[in-house]
């Protein structure tokens, strides 16, 4: 697990990523708590998320009507963030996060309602703010978690952004995340 101090070296770095026109690295379909598979591509759609994904069945964030919100379909966390709490091999299960790219996320280069075309897809980030729960603390150390939520840094979102799904569409590893 990183230090309080080997997190705080690395965000220059963090920062420095791409703010367009990021390929997309990895895809991450989670079917059940706790399970990964690491598709080539991922079929997206706006009423029901991905399918088969366990947001449709076990969403944290639900609507009144206790249906899954829109606004967490989809996560994407920055490539630069993964490498330093996560990497093959390690005990702890890799994050979850639908899409991972070698994106900038923060508030100013995504603000909510920006619209990123990925594949035949259609994103929407929206404001719920991912802010690295205790999943993420138990996983990654509590180093991690206060990084992300420390003074300054919820707008730097870290975490990545949450987004629903605009567009029905396909995402395919290498596709593209681009503003529109």
């Amino acid at each position: 697990m990183k230090t309080t101090s080997e997190l705080m070296a690395a965000l220059p770095h963090v920062l420095a990523a791409p703010r367009d026109a990021a390929p997309v690295l990895q895809l991450c379909f989670r079917p059940d708590y706790g399970q990964r598979a690491f598709p080539e591509r991922l079929e997206m759609t706006r009423a029901g998320g991905i399918p088969g994904e366990r947001w449709a069945k076990a969403p944290w964030l639900k609507l009144p009507d206790g249906t899954g919100d829109p606004a967490i379909q989809v996560s994407i966390l920055p490539k630069r963030v993964l490498d330093l709490v996560w990497h093959e091999g390690d005990a702890a299960p890799h994050p979850g996060d639908t899409i991972i790219a070698d994106l900038e996320t923060s508030l100013a280069n995504l603000p909510e309602g920006t619209l990123l075309e990925c594949g035949t897809a259609l994103l929407r980030v929206s404001s719920v703010f991912n802010d690295a729960c205790v999943k993420w603390k138990v996983r990654y150390g509590q180093d991690a978690k206060d990084w992300v939520t420390a003074a300054g840094h919820p707008e730097l979102r870290l975490r990545g952004v949450l987004c629903s799904i605009e567009r029905d569409g396909v995402v395919t590893l290498g596709d593209v995340l681009r503003k529109v």
